[in-house]
């Protein structure tokens, strides 16, 4: 048990270590950028263009610049770093908050993690040369699920649970909560700023992820796993609505603004 012990407490030092956190910060910084990048190319599909709309396409726009390979391996381990710092948020944190909310705080740190794991895991594998369109991953995926017992039901719930979560970045969106987890600038045009972006960010990534939440519902209940394209689908898909060039636009601005308030947050992150 003393062994035991030792282990926890050498992990719970490692992950406050100054050198740890800064890694940690590096990944709200790498997530920024995916989420600008991707910003940017809805715009551009809005006005005609057909790129990848997700962070596969995003990816791949950083492994075309120069040096990319070193990009996307710095990003993976970035990522990996906050996700494992999230982990040790499940384990060692909210040691101080009441016990009818720690459970909440602790599922959704480990929501964070696996979120991160998954970037991780993304980079490492265009880092490696694996390109594959990940639309054709995600309809992928979901065919293999939809084959398997209780699978359709399985699917029905991922997809019901992503559009929530969208619901949830709406309303953490109008209501700032975000603001909990990060300490506001000291200047009042920096503290404006900082809202700002976190306001039409946490709107827009709710909107994108409501859709893709959406889009696998509708192909578990048409047993079409074509129909389930991730992001890239989606607003792809929004595209295709009345108005729906404005509507992208305001998406891939409000996903832009999302990615800069993560490069922000990870200089002001609670994270100490």
């Amino acid at each position: 048990m003393k062994d035991l012990e030792d282990v926890a407490n050498a992990a719970e030092d490692a992950s406050n270590s100054r050198a740890f956190v800064i890694a940690a910060r590096a990944g709200f910084a790498v997530s920024g950028l995916l989420h600008l990048l991707i910003g940017v190319i809805a715009v551009r599909l809005a006005l005609g263009d057909s790129q990848d709309a997700d962070q596969g396409g995003a990816m791949a726009q950083l492994a075309a610049q120069p040096a990319g390979v070193v990009l996307l391996w710095a990003g993976a381990v970035a990522c990996l770093a906050l996700g494992l710092w999230q982990l040790s948020e499940v384990i060692f944190g909210y040691r101080r908050v009441a016990v009818r909310r720690r459970l909440g705080k602790k599922l959704a740190a480990a929501g964070q993690g696996i979120v991160f794991f998954v970037l991780a895991i993304g980079f490492a594998s265009f880092g490696l040369g694996n390109r594959k369109e990940s639309s054709e991953s995600t309809s992928d995926a979901t065919a293999q699920v939809m084959s398997m017992p209780f699978g359709p039901m399985l699917l029905l719930l991922v997809g019901a649970g992503i559009a929530i979560t969208g619901v949830v970045f709406v309303i953490r969106g109008l209501l700032k909560s975000f603001t909990k987890q990060i300490v506001l600038p000291a200047s009042k045009a920096l503290r404006r700023g900082t809202l700002i972006l976190g306001v039409l960010g946490y709107m827009a990534k709710g909107v994108a992820l409501f859709l893709v939440g959406l889009l696998v519902i509708v192909a578990t209940l048409q047993s079409d796993p074509e129909e389930s394209t991730g992001l890239d689908g989606a607003l792809k898909s929004l595209r295709e609505q009345p108005f729906g060039d404005y509507a992208l636009i305001f998406t891939g601005v409000g996903l832009g603004c999302y990615g800069l308030f993560l490069i922000v947050k990870s200089r002001v992150a609670k994270m100490d």
